[in-house]
């Protein structure tokens, strides 16, 4: 069994404590994270890491028979800073302990001498999700401010993360992370969990509570309160990370057998006065950020669409599994922007896509800001239009007779609205395409037509670009009369 310390009698804990913490930390300077680690825990590499791992019988809650259980993540390699984590009962607040004896070390050899002091670096939660035999892993906190989670039936993909300051700005990221967390035992019979987190970094500290809902669609529902020590350039809520390698919209240009490889194929918003944006998403060759203006938004998300295996072919990672990733904003977060940051990157090992909430006004330092949504992680029920969607987005060399150096963009739309059109391939009256382009680009051509095959409605798009070292945004779509009857479509062709 883990090791625990009580640090307080019986008494309600709730988030006003932790708030309570993060006002009295943040009026306080920032102190870095002690060093408590050996060298030969510091200084092991990924495989040696990975050799280390927590013992199933072990599981925190497990012979209490409780629905949940926790598992731990030890400190070592990059994971060098001790997160403490505390259980909370009705008898009070007590610290769980790391016991090197619920762990396999695997071929690495510590004595204990080596192992003196060491702490957790994050946990897992276990939740019987898609069989009630069997307790799988649906949330981990570990690294930073990064956690993630799982509904049923799927595969990791995406990570959200508590706070995001200056991403993307050339003065440096900074990085804030959980320093402590508080978990309530569950009863014999819930169906979520409750967890309240700590988070400090040099110029933020933050409080907590997250509500986790496992299920077909699982939710998180997040209650923060922010507090900075100094002024940010940029302050990023709710951020959601994720990787988009390649994909039907840019090809690689090496061989690779896998059509695709992405975690998230969009950027989905949803602004506050009901336009729903569907930005597709992209490597580009040099740092691209873009962003929609809205006030109060409804919701916005990183998403995977794409759901069939044959577009991805890849057993092992299973990119048709990955979730979808929803925000859903509770109360009004006033005026702000939806960020969109993707960054280069030469393979699928680096998450190089990021999006987040940016408000208009940053809170003073000292001064609380209190900002709450809900997260749903999504496959079998993803959050889309309720008229029509976009499906896909392709992009090859325009094949005209002459070849005018114009640039081909291939869009279908599909949904409820566009069903019982007509499907015999020919225009419908009652439909038309609307598009526009930015100063840097000229529309050579815009068609809509039916797809016979699937039902739904193709886009042909052709566009030139006037000046190659500057990004051409377009926007297209689909109104029926007077009225819309599709989200938008928003995509930039970057810089060459």
């Amino acid at each position: 069994m883990t090791a625990t310390l009580w640090l307080h009698p019986a008494a309600a804990f709730d988030f006003n404590d932790v708030a309570a913490r993060a006002e009295q930390l943040a009026a306080s300077p920032y102190k870095p994270p002690a060093r408590n680690l050996s060298p030969e825990l510091e200084n092991l590499d990924y495989d040696k890491y990975r050799d280390i791992r927590f013992r199933p019988d072990k599981s925190y809650w497990r012979n209490k028979k409780l629905p949940f259980e926790l598992t731990f993540f030890h400190q070592g390699w990059h994971f060098r800073e001790q997160v403490r984590i505390n259980e909370i009962t009705a008898k009070g607040v007590r610290e769980i302990r790391l016991n090197p004896a619920d762990f396999d070390y695997g071929a690495n050899k510590f004595d204990a001498r080596m192992l003196n002091g060491a702490g957790f670096a994050g946990f897992r939660v276990h939740y019987p999700l898609n069989t009630p035999q069997y307790k799988d892993e649906v949330l981990v906190f570990q690294g930073a401010s990064y956690f993630r989670a799982l509904g049923k039936n799927q595969h990791y993909g995406l990570s959200a993360r508590g706070l995001a300051i200056d991403t993307a700005l050339s003065s440096g990221e900074e990085f804030p992370r959980f320093v402590e967390f508080w978990l309530e035992r569950p009863s014999a019979k819930a169906t979520e969990l409750v967890i309240y987190g700590l988070l400090d970094s040099p110029r933020a500290v933050g409080a907590y509570r997250f509500v986790l809902r496992p299920g077909v669609t699982t939710t998180m529902d997040v209650t923060s309160r922010i507090f900075l020590r100094q002024p940010v350039g940029k302050l990023g809520l709710a951020p959601l990370t994720s990787m988009f390698f390649f994909g039907e919209n840019q090809h690689l240009p090496v061989d690779d057998y896998r059509p695709e490889v992405h975690d998230s194929d969009g950027l989905s918003v949803l602004t506050g006065d009901g336009e729903w944006i569907w930005r597709p998403l992209l490597n580009p060759k040099r740092l691209l950020t873009t962003s929609f203006v809205t006030t109060n938004p409804q919701g916005f998300g990183l998403m995977q669409r794409d759901r069939d295996f044959g577009h991805y072919e890849d057993l092992e990672a299973r990119y048709d599994l990955r979730p979808s990733v929803w925000v859903s904003p509770r109360g009004d977060w006033g005026a702000g922007r939806v960020e969109l940051v993707q960054i280069p990157t030469s393979d699928e090992t680096n998450d190089n896509i990021v999006a987040y909430w940016v408000p208009d006004v940053a809170p003073k330092p000292r001064t609380p800001l209190n900002f709450n949504y809900r997260i749903s992680w999504e496959k079998d029920a993803e959050t889309r239009p309720p008229s029509s969607w976009v499906t896909q987005t392709r992009r090859g060399r325009s094949y005209t007779k002459h070849d005018d150096g114009s640039i081909g963009l291939i869009v279908d739309f599909d949904g409820p609205a566009l069903r019982g059109l007509r499907s015999d391939g020919q225009p419908d009256p009652r439909l038309e395409a609307v598009v526009s382009v930015d100063a840097n680009g000229q529309l050579v051509e815009n068609t809509l037509y039916p797809n016979p095959v699937t039902g739904a409605w193709r886009q042909s798009i052709r566009v030139k670009r006037q000046n190659k070292d500057k990004p051409v945004e377009l926007r297209s779509y689909l109104r029926s009369g007077n009225n819309a009857v599709s989200e938008t479509w928003s995509y930039i062709l970057p810089p060459e």
